[in-house]
């Protein structure tokens, strides 16, 4: 393990995990954020003869993950929606008799005939299907394609499954080893307990000053949640022109414009970035000491995930959720919205199919672009009735949206280098790129290589949109294969275009689909607004820890602690002990200090007890509604 990651030791599970699927076992590893489940199934699938098949719907973690093993000289490939048939029949190719030991998928590939024969020529260790809570209708994110994995099982009776995810509670659990047909029951799980994590909840009707004092209080590196992509350009722009250095994060920038605001934020060069849920899988940055989320999450799984980037190093982090009480309603409305009447969905299935020009019958594993907002300018539909009706289609399994479907541009020389000669011989321009391309990447005439535009151009002292252009000349020329970027949207058909009428849309799946947000929702909204429960205990609770304990350091445990009883009536006295706790503790807000209280006379004197010190100027009240005592 050392060679090839460095490490010598494993963390807490990871060697359980390891032994377990290289004895032969199913087995579902539960490993909060941040737990290492990567290293659980690259681990085995070096020391097991043949190449592990991994599962996952994430395309830029994928990405991700064979570039950082390739990089360690491990042998990997990916395959998915955004590669074309001929850089997809390479790939088989290269793991049936190349020696590979990692061959990721994203699931809507498992169930295609090139796969399916393919397969019967390789010889395989384990199945490591990541995100497992996908494959449940009762988990967060539930993924149709998912349901084709048990079929994978079938083609390979013998060969073991791991299960892997971050999130699930106990129906989940169950649910995942019946859906990949478990041999027998098999749960490796990692307490989701974090020590070091303090969870902290602020009702504040004042986000942007709340947040300042939590980046100025806690200072180091830090990431800023937000549910739309306007609002993360707003609030980074507000932290700028109060002198943190912060950018902003989400699907709709350039991969050049994604992986450049990452690496600045990864390497310090910014404090802090404000993003959407786009930002943040497959990022390993030990050292973020907050964690600040300005809209409630959809779910406590999507929670979860999020704070649980903070404090990866094992030292002292924050995970703070800002709220108002309108918050709540927001969240109702937006999964209502989720949710579009039937006729609806069917109309957008049919402008979508009309927008890419498809035939009955036609367009099965194609992908096209996504622009939404042509699609909008064309019809009467909001973007929220596109974007939703378009999500629950793809919940019925008949496609697949994506963004950034590749992380980045691959070049294969496809000619002779005779050939490749002739044209270097004619044109200077493509002369001088070829030559910087060959000298900065190796292997181009035995396989698809990443490359990168604005680095060529560079190196060739030419504009990046000239790089481009000789690209796509010599693409069309045939000498090369060259793989452009894709950024933005993409939709990839898993089924062919049907007439409308035959589009299967159940109710049943609707209803029950929508339950599932609902309660979500709910879960979530009574975690922000409970103000008498450890945040820790409800969050283990949830994913099924039903005996731990007050963690201590969250908001409510603090708070518990330092609370004072207020056991006198009489106003005199009253005075003092409210004099007393405002010395002591910071943040007390006028409902807060009447629960001090030990009966209901000593909670009605208290209430009068504030009244009349704000009145004579012995306390005031903050933006915040909290109580402060003025100096004498």
């Amino acid at each position: 393990m050392s060679e090839f990651w460095g490490y010598d030791s494993f963390r807490d599970k990871q060697e359980e995990i390891i032994s377990s699927i290289m004895a032969g076992k199913d087995t579902l590893a539960l490993l909060p954020t941040g737990g290492g489940k990567s290293l659980c199934f690259q681990v085995p699938a070096l020391c097991m003869h043949g190449v592990c098949i991994v599962v996952t719907p994430l395309v830029a973690l994928m990405n991700d993950q064979v570039q950082n093993l390739k990089k360690r000289g491990v042998k990997a490939l990916a395959i998915h929606s955004g590669m074309s048939k001929r850089q997809i029949d390479y790939a088989f190719d290269n793991v049936v008799y190349g020696g590979y030991r990692f061959l990721y998928l994203s699931p809507e590939r498992l169930k295609t005939h090139l796969f399916k024969e393919r397969l019967k020529k390789m010889v395989v260790s384990f199945i490591a299907v990541d995100e497992a809570h996908c494959i449940s209708q009762w988990g967060y994110d539930f993924r149709p394609s998912y349901l084709d994995i048990p079929e994978l099982r079938e083609l390979l009776p013998e060969v073991p499954v791991l299960a892997l995810t971050a999130t699930a509670t106990p129906r989940v659990v169950e649910d995942i080893q019946d859906k990949l047909n478990f041999r027998e029951r098999n749960v490796l799980r990692k307490s989701f307990y974090r020590s070091n994590l303090r969870y902290f909840v602020n009702i504040t009707e004042n986000k942007v000053p709340t947040l300042l004092s939590i980046i100025k209080k806690q200072g180091g590196s830090g990431i800023v949640y937000l549910r739309s992509r306007k609002l993360t350009v707003e609030y980074a722009h507000i932290l700028k022109r109060n002198h943190v250095a912060a950018d902003y994060y989400h699907a709709g920038l350039t991969h050049e414009e994604r992986e450049r605001k990452q690496q600045d934020w990864q390497n310090n060069r910014i404090q802090v970035i404000v993003c959407t849920n786009a930002f943040g899988m497959g990022i390993d940055k030990p050292d973020v000491r907050f964690v600040v989320n300005l809209d409630l999450p959809e779910s406590i799984e999507a929670y979860f995930q999020e704070a649980g980037r903070a404090g990866r190093d094992q030292k002292k982090a924050f995970a703070v959720l800002l709220a108002t009480k309108a918050d709540e309603l927001v969240l109702r409305d937006k999964v209502d919205k989720r949710f579009p009447d039937m006729e609806v969905v069917k109309r957008v299935y049919a402008l979508i199919m009309n927008h890419f020009r498809l035939a009955i019958g036609a367009g099965e594993m194609e992908s096209y672009e996504m622009k939404w907002q042509e699609l909008v300018d064309k019809s009467t539909f909001t973007y929220g009735e596109l974007y939703h009706s378009a999500k629950f289609i793809e919940r019925a399994g008949y496609w697949q949206l994506s963004e950034g479907l590749s992380s980045s541009s691959e070049v294969m020389i496809t000619s002779t280098p005779s050939a490749i000669y002739q044209l270097q011989v004619k044109n200077e321009k493509i002369n001088r790129l070829m030559q910087v391309l060959l000298r900065s990447y190796g292997g181009l005439f035995d396989g698809y290589v990443s490359i990168r535009e604005g680095t060529l151009a560079s190196r060739a002292k030419i504009s990046r949109k000239e790089v481009i252009q000789i690209l796509r000349q010599l693409h069309a020329l045939e000498a090369i294969d060259y793989k452009e970027v894709r950024n933005g949207h993409y939709i990839t058909l898993l089924q062919p275009r049907v007439d409308v009428k035959y589009l299967r849309l159940p109710m049943a799946f609707y209803h029950d689909l929508k339950k599932v947000v609902e309660s979500n929702a709910e879960a979530m909204i009574k975690y922000v607004f409970d103000e008498h429960t450890c945040r820790s205990k409800m969050l283990l609770n949830y994913f099924g820890e039903r005996k731990a304990e007050n963690c201590g350091v969250c908001d409510y445990c603090l708070k518990m602690e330092r609370k004072r009883e207020i056991v006198s009536t009489e106003n005199t006295a009253v005075v003092e002990e409210i004099r007393e706790v405002l010395n002591s503790i910071d943040g007390v807000t006028p409902n807060e200090l009447i629960s001090f209280g030990a009966s209901e006379d000593s909670q009605t004197a208290i209430r009068f007890a504030i009244q009349w010190m704000l009145d004579n100027g012995i306390i005031l009240a903050d933006s915040n509604q909290h109580l402060i005592l003025k100096e004498a």
